[in-house]
């Protein structure tokens, strides 16, 4: 009797190890109707999410080394990493994982274009841009330039820079199929699709000993060179928003504030080392890298600072849509 005893004794503690060690990590939900501006942080990865008051709603923190997250429509977001084997999605409404998705080590970048309900990634190991529908189901692939990294995407086009490459590849978002290739330079990173005036705007951080320190303007149908406009070095943080351009420069810790025909309209020394801006409700919010600390910037001013996790490298931005 004694003996059953303990053999029903160890297979239940085996049955509570197994299942506390095939039990997914779940994080603090956030409700759907939640306006948010939320920091990737990637030196100890975390995410901090940050309501339009400052106020911090949950931060998650992950035992894997993500170095990058995007937002699939309204309540899922995806978190890959360079050195990762597998992208996951989790449910924001519940912090529950909801899929996992074997990859090639080297993701470089994932892009959602939320007209076609997929999204792509690249990847600098098979130098490749593979695309997927929202459940992680993959739906074609295309062989690139030298490290495939910025993407974009206008009507049926996607956009992506080879950033150890001197060339953009423009393909077919149906089937990735190639149909253009444009010459830039090399360590292009940061783009923009100006639908306004029909360009494509790219910065980058220059190679060697000569750093970038303009944005190039590029016909979005032909990509022949429009000009380019002055910034101070390495302007790689390019975000469009209703009517003008935010672009981050991280050589100089710079914000510069531009209209679509190129006119610089105010700039300002904010946050250490920089490399992403966003809007979120009324605020321009800047991410500095070095200090860990969101900027919240309002008529040409800081009016508020958040603490975030430290190496403070994404922002991604929901609001509602009342």
């Amino acid at each position: 009797m004694m003996l059953k005893k303990w053999v029903f004794f160890i297979f239940s503690l085996i049955q509570i190890i197994w299942l506390t060690g095939c039990s997914e990590k779940s994080f603090v939900p956030i409700n759907r109707d939640q306006s948010f501006i939320a920091s990737l942080n990637i030196q100890e990865p975390s995410l901090d999410f940050i309501d339009d008051q400052g106020n911090v709603l949950a931060s998650w923190t992950f035992d894997k080394a993500y170095t990058g997250a995007l937002l699939l429509d309204n309540d899922r977001i995806l978190l890959y990493g360079n050195q990762l084997d597998q992208i996951d999605v989790y449910a924001l409404s519940t912090g529950k994982k909801l899929y996992a998705k074997k990859v090639k080590l080297g993701t470089t970048n994932v892009y959602y274009a939320a007209q076609a309900k997929q999204f792509f990634i690249t990847n600098s190991t098979t130098n490749t841009v593979t695309s997927f529908d929202v459940e992680g189901n993959e739906l074609a692939s295309q062989q690139l330039g030298n490290y495939p990294m910025s993407m974009a995407a206008y009507k049926d086009k996607l956009y992506v820079v080879n950033y150890k490459d001197t060339k953009l590849s423009v393909l077919s978002m149906k089937d990735l199929t190639l149909e253009q290739e444009w010459p830039i330079d090399k360590s292009s990173h940061g783009m923009v699709i100006i639908e306004e005036t029909n360009e494509l705007w790219i910065g980058g951080h220059g190679e060697g000993s000569k750093p970038n320190s303009s944005v190039k303007r590029f016909d979005l149908a032909t990509g022949a060179v429009r000009g380019e406009i002055e910034m101070p070095l390495m302007p790689v943080g390019l975000t469009k928003t209703k009517d003008k351009v935010l672009v981050v420069s991280h050589g100089h810790n710079e914000l510069y504030i531009v209209d679509f025909l190129g006119k610089v309209t105010w700039q300002k020394e904010v946050g250490a080392n920089p490399f992403v801006v966003n809007q979120f409700k009324d605020y321009i919010v800047v991410a500095g890298y070095d200090d860990h600390t969101l900027y919240f910037i309002k008529d040409g001013q800081v009016q508020k600072t958040v603490d975030v996790g430290k190496g403070a490298f994404q922002l991604l931005v929901r609001e509602d849509e009342k």
